[in-house]
């Protein structure tokens, strides 16, 4: 029955590894997008594309 218990209680750790795995990659990104679009759109003038400029 320990031998059950033991591997369950493995198991359960290890789905807990990856899911938090998983959330320290994607809180990140969702974090930098929100900054990035933040400061698209607080900036004048923003475009998406950036032929206005001087071309050489």
């Amino acid at each position: 029955m320990g031998t059950k218990a033991a591997k369950a209680m493995l198991l359960f750790a290890a789905m807990m590894f990856f899911a938090v795995l998983a959330l320290d990659i994607a809180v990140p990104a969702l974090v930098l997008s929100i900054m990035a679009l933040s400061t698209w759109a607080v900036t004048p003038n923003a475009s998406l594309s950036r032929q206005e400029g001087e071309t050489a």
